[in-house]
């Protein structure tokens, strides 16, 4: 009797204790499936705005009857040739930019780090740039470029980062050295390429969906549809990643390897969609904190990749109606916006380090 009334308050500790960590669960659960469903309906809102509004107004019944085959003299030609182009585009470009941006964040453990930041952006950029002005490609041929160029960024920084570095400030700053000498490389190209070529280069570097096609947007959506789901899946294993390579694997973590397979499979989406709309520029730095943010300070690829959404659509929708008759490419408008969000972030973390 007495041995179990000495045990049974252990046990009722346990008890409560279980039901604590079950009740933090569900809650957290909860809210990242709330802030989750509130993304999408911003996301589907944006979306419609995009498709049905502007300067050539189309009504929600007449959408569906050209989505089903119906010829409506003008309103088809400017949605299945323009608008729907364009919103799909955006949205495909908002997925893998801002789940790609969720992805570095978390792995190198600093809000500042992105594909733009690494130079894995601007080496499919640089690869796209030399095979358009020089060898005149585009296409399939273009995208696997771009795609060499950004696995060989990746490559290198994680070569030169070393073994023990990768997850650091020095893996940031070996992408930020590469990406400074790719930009160069792009600058020499255009003051040595035909002014022509050097002009529509020049755009597609700035980001655009202007003219996009059905055919590039089938690209990136196979992309999409197969590596997203991929990256989200390798979650856990990124949450334990920003505990530390060593705390990592005491959990049964392979760090170097996970992280090379997470790179890898970010890259490639990233690269396809370069290829296709160029580096939009700040979606992958602005999406993964603001989706931390929305849901409690965890992070959360799908929420980013949502985010990212958002960013595009919206600022396609910007750049194309609320500037006059000026037609920003969307890189511009995301420009804008994310350069002061950039500034915040460099605050907020030297803060953070002084607190610290």
């Amino acid at each position: 009797m007495a041995l179990e009334t000495l045990e049974s308050p252990s046990e009722t500790t346990k008890s409560e204790a279980a039901t604590v960590v079950r009740t933090v669960r569900r809650r957290v659960r909860r809210r990242h499936l709330l802030v989750l469903v509130a993304i999408g309906a911003l996301w589907l809102g944006l979306f419609a705005a995009r498709v049905l509004l502007g300067d050539f107004t189309v009504t929600i019944p007449d959408f569906f009857r050209i989505l089903f085959g119906a010829d409506i003299p003008v309103a088809t030609f400017e949605v299945m040739e323009s608008k729907l182009p364009r919103a799909v585009m955006a949205t495909l470009a908002g997925l893998a930019f801002g789940a790609s941006g969720a992805v570095f964040q978390s792995m190198l453990r600093n809000p500042l780090a992105s594909p733009d930041v690494i130079g894995v952006t601007m080496g499919s950029s640089a690869a796209a740039v030399v095979a358009m002005t020089v060898f005149g490609m585009d296409g399939l041929p273009l995208a696997l470029v771009a795609i060499l160029g950004g696995l060989a960024v990746a490559c290198a920084v994680l070569f030169l980062s070393g073994s023990k570095g990768a997850a650091t400030y020095r893996m940031i700053l070996v992408g930020i050295g590469l990406a400074a000498a790719l930009q160069s490389v792009i600058q020499w190209v255009f003051t040595t390429t035909d002014v022509y070529k050097a002009q529509d280069a020049m755009v597609w570097l700035t980001g655009s969906l202007n003219s996009v096609t059905w055919s590039e947007i089938l690209r990136v959506t196979v992309t999409v549809a197969i590596l997203l789901p991929v990256v989200a899946a390798m979650s856990p294993r990124l949450q334990m990643l920003e505990l530390g390579d060593d705390a990592a694997q005491g959990l049964g973590v392979r760090a170097t390897q996970t992280r090379a397979l997470l790179m890898g499979a970010v890259v490639l989406m990233i690269a396809i969609t370069t290829s296709v709309v160029g580096p939009i520029s700040f979606v992958a730095l602005l999406a993964g904190p603001i989706a931390r943010r929305l849901n409690g300070g965890r992070p959360s690829i799908p929420i980013a990749a949502l985010v990212g959404a958002c960013i595009v659509v919206a600022a396609d929708y910007v750049g194309a109606y609320l500037f006059g008759a000026s037609n920003l490419p969307v890189g511009v408008v995301t420009g804008i916006a994310g350069a002061p969000f950039l500034l915040w972030l460099l605050i907020a973390s030297r803060r953070t380090i002084k607190d610290g």
